[in-house]
C-alpha cells in the first residue's frame, strides 16, 4: 500500500457501497408505501431518483449519490481486475469478476442520471424505454434474441444466486463486525438478497420472453419487476415483502460502507496488476 493511513480506492469503495445503499433504501421504502397505497411508486432507481430530487436539497443529495455511485463503478473494475477479494481464477471466480464489471458500468449510468437530474438535464425514469431500446438493437444483430435470451437466462442465474446466498450463503462473510450485532446485520443481508433475487429472476424472465416473442415491449428494469409483482394476486403483500427486503438491502449497504473488510490496492499497485493482466 502506497499509504497505510489513506487509501483513495477505500474511501471511493466506501463511498460508493454506502450510495448504492442508499438508492436501494429509497426503492424500496418507495414501493412498501405503494403497496400500502400511501403515496410512493413502484418504480426503479432513476425513479427513486427522481423523488428524491423533489425534496428539499435534493440537487445536493444526488451529486453526492452520482459521485458515490461512480466511485463505487470505479472500486468494481478494480475489484474486477485486481481480484482483491480473491476470488481466483476458476470459472466462479471469473464469472463474480465479470460480474462486478457489469456491475461497474450499470452503476456508472445510474450516476449519469443522477448529475443529470441533479443539473436538469434529464428526466426520471426511462428504465425500461432504455431497457427496450438496448434490446431492439440487439435483437437486429445476427443472433440477436439469442443473445437476449443468454442475457436474459444469465440476470435470472445470478437472482437464483442470489436466493441462494440469502438462504444458505454467509452474507457476513466480507463483513468485520462486533460479535453483538452479527445476528440482526445477517438477518438484514438476508432479507435484502431474498429480494434482489426475486427482481432479478423477474427481469431475467422479461428478457427471456422477449427473446422468444421478438419483441422488446416484454422488457422491463427493477421498476417492471416490481409493477409485475404487484398485479398477481395478493400483489400488495408481495409488493410489501420485496420492498422491505430491497429496504434492508439499502441498509445492508450502510453497513458495507462501515464495516467491509476492503483490502484496496495503492493506486500505483492497481495499476502495475492492470498492466500485468495485459497480453
Amino acid at each position: 500500500m502506497s499509504n497505510p493511513t489513506f487509501n483513495p480506492l477505500e474511501t471511493l469503495a466506501r463511498f460508493g457501497y454506502g450510495a448504492r445503499g442508499v438508492v436501494y433504501g429509497l426503492v424500496g421504502g418507495l414501493a412498501l408505501l405503494a403497496a400500502f397505497g400511501s403515496g410512493g411508486q413502484a418504480g426503479g432507481s432513476r425513479s427513486a431518483l427522481q423523488a428524491l430530487l423533489a425534496q428539499p436539497f435534493g440537487q445536493v443529495w444526488l451529486v453526492l449519490i452520482a459521485l458515490g455511485l461512480f466511485g463505487f463503478c470505479t472500486w468494481r473494475v478494480v475489484e474486477a481486475l485486481t481480484d482483491t477479494d480473491r476470488r481466483g481464477s476458476d470459472v466462479k471466480g471469473w464469472a463474480i469478476r465479470a460480474g462486478h464489471l457489469i456491475g461497474g458500468a450499470i452503476y456508472a449510468g445510474l450516476a449519469l442520471s443522477a448529475l443529470n437530474l441533479a443539473l436538469g438535464q434529464g428526466s426520471g425514469g426511462g428504465e425500461d424505454q432504455s431497457a427496450q431500446d438496448w434490446t431492439v438493437w440487439l435483437m437486429s444483430k445476427p443472433l440477436g434474441p439469442w443473445l437476449v435470451g443468454l442475457i436474459g437466462v444469465g440476470i435470472a442465474a445470478t437472482g437464483l444466486g442470489f436466493a441462494w446466498k440469502a438462504w444458505r450463503g454467509n452474507v457476513a462473510a466480507y463483513l468485520v463486525l462486533p460479535p453483538d450485532r452479527k445476528n440482526w446485520i445477517a438477518f438484514l443481508g438476508r432479507m435484502g438478497f431474498a429480494a434482489r433475487g426475486v427482481v432479478f429472476v423477474i427481469v431475467g424472465g422479461f428478457l427471456i420472453l422477449a427473446a422468444l416473442n421478438h419483441s422488446s415491449a416484454e422488457v422491463h428494469g427493477l421498476g417492471g419487476a416490481l409493477k409485475a409483482l404487484q398485479r398477481q394476486p395478493y400483489g400488495w403483500i408481495l409488493l410489501a415483502l420485496t420492498a422491505i427486503g430491497l429496504f434492508a438491502f439499502g441498509l445492508y449497504g450502510l453497513v458495507q460502507a462501515r464495516y467491509r473488510h476492503i483490502d484496496a490496492p495503492g493506486l500505483d499497485d492497481a495499476k502495475a496488476a492492470v498492466a500485468q493482466m495485459k497480453p
